[in-house]
């Protein structure tokens, strides 16, 4: 995994996104704060942790503690949504919003001030390597309309599916923050694969908007 991390990094990468699966939320069991803490001397680059979990609430301390700066939540797994929120902040870490496919961008309307970014999953979540859902695209423009009228400043970000085939529109749509997976992954040159991911995006987009690659 640290292998991993640095070359995707030496790629051009900016941020390091940890996906954090409890069987529950979402069909799939991943990592825990051990795994957060144990690679946080590998790199000084930005952990962005996005909890696909039950009861965030328990966990945010332990991943605060870990070595995350960026804690993501979903907007689906939260019964008090701005309290969670608030612990995040609490704990110095910089917070986030998620929301699944399905979820409309009009559930966020009451914490999009609160937040450092909103992720939208193209994907539904749990596994990797799935088919690119086009609503998204929609629903990131929607996103970037209302962040504009409202004069707020949260990033947004894209997790699943981006590609080489589907980096341009979502970039175009308004995403600043890319998670690739299997894009960067598969294959035996994660540096070079980095590379032509991000490459892309930035051709995309005039140079005021240049889009950031995330490491999955």
């Amino acid at each position: 995994m640290a292998d991993d991390v640095l070359a995707s990094i030496e790629g051009g990468a900016t941020i390091v996104h940890l996906d954090v699966m409890d069987g529950h939320f979402v069909p799939n069991i991943t990592i825990g704060p051990p795994i957060v803490k144990w690679l946080r001397p590998v790199t000084n680059a930005v952990f962005d942790v996005h909890l696909m979990i039950e009861n965030a609430d328990r966990f945010v301390p332990d991943f605060a503690e870990a070595g995350a700066n960026w804690i993501s939540v979903h907007q689906e797994a939260c019964v008090h949504l701005n309290r969670t929120l608030e612990l995040i902040r609490h704990h110095g870490c910089k917070p986030g919003v998620v929301i699944n496919p399905a979820t409309p961008v009009e559930t966020l309307s009451e914490v999009l001030d609160m937040v450092n970014l909103v992720l939208i999953m193209s994907v539904n979540p749990g596994f990797g390597g799935q088919k690119f859902i086009p609503g998204a695209v929609h629903k990131i423009a929607k996103l970037a309309r209302i962040r504009r009228e409202r004069g707020l400043n949260f990033r947004i970000e894209v997790d699943g599916g981006v590609s080489l085939d589907t980096v341009a529109e979502v970039v175009q749509a308004g995403a600043e923050l890319l998670v690739a997976g299997s894009a960067v992954f598969d294959g035996p040159d994660i540096t070079a694969n980095a590379r032509k991911l991000l490459k892309a995006a930035q051709a995309a987009v005039p140079e005021k908007k240049q889009p950031e690659i995330i490491r999955a």
